[in-house]
Order: structure tokens, then sequence, then C-alpha cells
């Protein structure tokens, strides 16, 4: 039950953090070895092995389109991972799209990220783009 309770308070707090655009708060939450799977055929899918990995791979999506995160929609827990599903507007002009976020949680961090998109494709045009 403690790693259910661990998760639960380690993903609202990101969450919460992710809605006021508190970037270090939002950076404080990952694991040192964090690993971050991104989906599809991009050129930043792939698995993202460390924090210097994961920064750059964050920075290099954030560069490639313009994104607002409108809502978290529901943070879901289970036995040993958890779930963020967040609305995001992505590109120029903006598309909203669901995302959701499957997080393991380790040591009171975000320690591994698997990302699946609503619309994998849309995704994969905005991240193949040089920003």
């Amino acid at each position: 039950m403690a790693e259910h309770d661990e998760t639960r308070r380690v993903l609202r707090s990101y969450a919460a953090a992710w809605l006021a655009s508190d970037l270090e708060a939002v950076l404080d939450s990952y694991h040192d070895d964090i690993e971050l799977h991104y989906m599809g055929t991009s050129p930043l899918a792939g698995t993202h092995v460390g924090r210097d990995a994961a920064l750059v791979a964050l920075s290099q999506a954030s560069q490639r389109t313009t994104r607002q995160l409108v809502t978290v929609e529901d943070v879901l827990v289970g036995n040993s991972l958890g779930a963020l599903i967040a609305v995001e507007d992505l590109g120029d002009p903006p598309q909203r799209v669901r995302r959701v976020l499957l997080y393991r949680v380790q040591d009171d961090k975000l320690r591994e990220c698997w990302l699946f998109d609503e619309d994998q494709r849309f995704i994969d045009d905005l991240w193949s783009k040089e920003g």
C-alpha cells in the first residue's frame, strides 16, 4: 500500500507543478536515472536514459512545436504504476491532443515514463520538423 500512496502523491504533485507551469518543480520530479519511452517513428522516438538525455529529448520536443498544457483530466494509480491523462494544444495552428503518460515511481521521483498519444501520426509529423 505504501508504493500505491507514494505513486499517488508523486503524480499529483507533478501534475500540479505542470499545470502551474512550475518548471523547477517539474524538473525536480525527475529521478536522476529517469527513462523516457517515446512511441512512434519521429527522430525523438525511442528510449532516453538518464536525466541529461531526458532533458535533451524534452527540450527538442519543445523546440520542434508549440505546446500548451490545457488540463490534466485524471490521475490514475495502480499497484505499481500510475498515469496522467493530459490534454495539450500542439502545433501551429494548435490541435488538441489527449496523451497518456504512464509512470513508474521510485525514491519519490518519476523513474520511468511511457508516452502514448491519441494521434501518433500527428506527433510524429510535429517531432520530425527541425526547430
